[in-house]
């Protein structure tokens, strides 16, 4: 099994990078979360893998983080959820946020990824509700809290009269740029995103 991979980054697209390692290219499929922290092409990097052997192929995934590749696993394990549907979820939600999600129950945060429907993000709550704190290592009440500033941010942007999907939109943005600690600054933030729009 291979478990890390330390090398340079050959290529690299939003859903698929090569590392190359003494001359040998490695495929890895990455989430977005890992897309984004990626260096330039060319340059040394270091990711955790998760192998998958399965009759007829042999799958790479790669993570910058621990908490990725856990959360990776984690999802794997709820029925109907492959390895897709999980890199999807990981692309679809930052793993902080995926995380506080299914923590608080919020099905309809977590449909809001492509490929999970309602009755899929149900499960996700159901299954993985008790299960998922260990995956943020300690660091459940710093998500928790991030995730309860985002949600009174978006309620303080639709009571000043902004459509719901306008302001989920600002808010990704703001969370994009590295969620803030303060609820003025997530609000600061978010309206300066919808200025933008």
């Amino acid at each position: 099994m291979i478990a890390e991979l330390t090398g340079k980054l050959a290529r690299k697209d939003p859903e698929e990078i090569v590392v190359d390692v003494h001359g040998v290219g490695y495929r890895l499929l990455v989430p977005l979360s890992t897309y984004l922290a990626l260096p330039e092409a060319g340059e040394e990097i270091h990711l955790l893998v998760h192998t998958l052997v399965r009759e007829d192929a042999l799958e790479l995934f790669g993570f910058a983080s621990d908490m990725e590749r856990r959360l990776f696993c984690l999802l794997r394990s709820v029925q109907k959820i492959g390895s897709r549907l999980a890199i999807a979820a990981l692309s679809g939600l930052p793993p902080e946020v995926l995380v506080a999600a299914i923590q608080m129950g919020d099905a309809a945060r977590l449909a809001t990824v492509p490929g999970i429907g309602r009755k899929t993000a149900e499960r996700l709550v159901l299954e993985l509700k008790d299960r998922v704190a260990h995956v943020a290592a300690g660091g459940r009440t710093k998500v928790v809290a991030t995730a309860r500033l985002e949600d009174d941010a978006r309620s303080a942007l639709t009571n000043l009269g902004y459509r719901p999907q306008v302001v989920e939109q600002a808010l990704a943005a703001v969370r994009d740029d590295g969620a803030p600690a303060r609820l003025e600054d997530w609000i600061r933030k978010g309206l300066a995103a919808l200025a933008r729009a």
